[in-house]
């Protein structure tokens, strides 16, 4: 007790807990594995921060957020604290220098994606560290009941046990009774130490009001104008609208830019420090901005169209008050913008054809046999993350097994005369390494060896090439990078029939997609809701209020629910399909099934759709104000 609260003032700078910390904390302490439930701005970050300086080895930090890792990395070192991350933004030399204070034990705490431990090399050096926390961020994100599911994360339980890690900690804001079940299932911890805080937020004032598309504008200027301009976040669905929408703001003399995942790194990291540094910005953005983003007095979260579901809504309405004060929360509901909300969904399922085809190929292979995944969804016209979704059912179902991805290629630039590395490595060693530069190609500048060929060659296993370049490259003798991605898989068993496997993973896939659409329709739900809104949302994640709340929409105006006006119903007129019929006869290989033919239609990219660049055609989005179930209703189709 008197470490953690020494620590706590003296690194951290915070004179007590709050509310969960410590409980959470201790369960670590006496070697146990916790989960922690709370709200955005809850402070789970401090559960596996202070630990870390107890424990005398790493604590692996997962988390999908790399805007968190920065903050949090920044953070960190100001406190004099050995901490670092690796991810996809990171430049090859950033990361060789990362990797290289691993291996040496200079880290205390160390961020990386879920996807991280499927690179072959950092599984390697991972695997002679000593980790004594394994602490997963956004831990919602193992369950199919979760709002966020993401593939990656089935495999970390079994990663941690692998590594033989003593204890595990997830985290996560957003998580229903049944997600909360999964997650304990799913990574040993036990129900009692399961920490959950509650959703309740009394500084949160709750508003809704009812908008056409064309108000929205306006009624927008009207929420930011009602007092001074203070830091504010305005969440919009997409890209384009975000970028509108930060430039009316600025025309009307108010300091708002845009952010979302189409920016550059450098654009992104300079509008987060921006917004950081400022008393009035208002930023304008996609779902990309705010996951990490630790600024206590967000005065306004403003959601211009809707969130897609009560957990997003309940994450990003947490950025605002987290000071105490009172912030103000207000959805612009229009209807108009469920079927955008949906299309994001609907682009999700594959095509049925388009998994038997994946089936097809994958089980005409030898047993060991490897994947590249971009060329594989581009073939089958699926989306990347979708393809990693079904190839996890098949390992979850025991048809395939994944091992580490690699690398087919390496290239190297000698930074002294090979003679001169050889000599250092008398013997066998020396031979070893003469072997690898014989077989090695040179270019212009760069020297390129295939691992695989010259392993065999030379018979020596892959992994000892790998650790001698990996070594070489510490030691400053070579500069090396790797390059061509492959995914390797083992097959367990075959199907007895490729067609009917094919027609169960659809129907999984149409099970997800009607979650995901039910997440829309609850948002719709507590827009609408006769009764304390606020109430109706910590319900939902568990957390029972007996009394009103006194500041939502419901409480503040006389108990009345908000009416939405109804969505019209749709039907193609005669000229639609006739040039609908004329474009898919146009483009045959990419839209001759009804789904593919939708999507395009209500204006969803796909693998195929994008690299043929037919988000150009001027029919593309054609219906994109319809809902998908109606164009594909439309179309005389079964869904498939």
């Amino acid at each position: 007790m008197e470490d953690k609260q020494r620590i706590l003032h003296s690194r951290f700078g915070f004179k007590n807990f709050t509310p969960g910390q410590q409980e959470v904390i201790d369960y670590l302490l006496s070697g146990r594995s916790a989960l922690a439930v709370f709200p955005t701005g809850g402070g789970k970050s401090l559960c596996y921060q202070l630990p870390a300086l107890i424990f005398n080895g790493l604590t692996l930090v997962i988390s999908p957020l790399i805007a968190l890792m920065k903050d949090q990395i920044d953070f960190l070192k100001q406190k004099g604290i050995l901490a670092d991350r690796l991810n996809s933004m990171m430049e090859p030399g950033e990361i060789n220098e990362v990797m290289t204070r691993l291996r040496y034990g200079q880290l205390r705490l160390l961020y990386v994606a879920p996807e991280r431990f499927t690179n072959e090399r950092f599984f390697e050096a991972i695997q002679q560290a000593r980790i004594d926390l394994f602490a997963v961020d956004e831990a919602h994100c193992i369950s199919e009941w979760g709002h966020n599911f993401r593939p990656d994360y089935l495999k970390l339980a079994k990663i941690a046990r692998d590594l033989h890690i003593p204890r595990i900690l997830a985290l996560t804001a957003t998580a229903t009774p049944a997600v909360v079940h999964d997650i304990c299932v799913g990574f040993g911890i036990s129900p009692e130490c399961a920490v959950q805080t509650g959703f309740y937020r009394s500084n949160l004032v709750i508003k809704t009001t009812a908008v056409f598309t064309e108000d929205r504008d306006e009624v927008l200027l009207r929420s930011l104008h009602k007092g001074p301009i203070e830091p504010s976040i305005v969440y919009v669905t997409r890209q384009k609208t975000a970028e509108d929408i930060a430039e009316m703001l600025s025309n009307q003399n108010i300091p708002a830019r845009a952010y979302h995942a189409g920016l550059d790194r450098d654009a992104r990291t300079e509008i987060q420090e921006w917004f950081m540094a400022s008393n009035q910005a208002v930023v304008v953005a996609t779902i990309a901005f705010g996951m990490g983003i630790d600024k206590a007095n967000i005065r306004r979260v403003i959601h211009y169209n809707l969130p897609k579901s009560l957990e997003n809504y309940s994450q990003e309405i947490g950025r605002a008050g987290r000071d105490g004060a009172t912030s103000f929360c207000e959805i612009l509901a229009c209807p108009d913008d469920v079927n955008v909300l949906e299309n994001f969904v609907y682009g999700d399922t594959p095509t049925k054809s388009a998994i038997v085809g994946v089936l097809e190929e994958i089980f005409a292979k030898e047993r060991e046999f490897q994947l590249n995944l971009y060329e594989l969804s581009f073939t089958y016209d699926i989306r990347l993350l979708v393809l990693k979704t079904l190839l996890m059912y098949l390992e979850l179902d025991g048809y395939i097994h994944e091992r580490t991805t690699f690398f087919s290629s390496y290239r190297f630039q000698p930074m002294v005369p090979f003679e001169e590395i050889t000599q250092q490595f008398p013997g066998e060693r020396g031979q070893f390494l003469e072997h690898i530069f014989q077989h090695s190609k040179k270019a212009r500048i760069w020297y390129h060896i295939d691992i695989n060929k010259t392993a065999e060659k030379i018979r020596q296993p892959r992994r000892r090439l790998i650790r001698a370049l990996d070594y070489l490259h510490e030691k400053e003798f070579l500069s090396v990078r790797a390059s061509q991605r492959r995914h390797r898989y083992t097959v367990l068993r075959r199907p007895d029939d490729i067609s009917q496997l094919g027609d169960q993973l659809f129907r999984r896939f149409i099970e997800r997609e009607s979650k995901d659409i039910h997440r829309i329709q609850q948002v719709l739900d507590i827009v609408t809701h006769d009764g304390c809104q606020t109430n109706y949302l910590v319900g939902y994640f568990g957390e029972e209020r007996l009394a009103n709340c006194g500041h939502c929409n419901w409480c503040m105006h006389g108990n009345r629910p908000v009416a939405l006006r109804p969505v019209p119903e749709f039907s193609l007129t005669k000229e639609d399909i006739e040039k609908i019929e004329a474009v898919r006869q146009e483009h045959q290989e990419i839209l001759s099934q009804p789904r593919a033919l939708a999507r395009f239609l209500c204006g969803i990219t796909s693998p195929k759709i994008s690299r043929a660049k037919l988000s150009a055609h001027p029919y593309f989005g054609l219906t994109a104000n319809v809902r998908f179930h109606q164009v594909l209703e439309n179309l005389g189709a079964d869904g498939g």
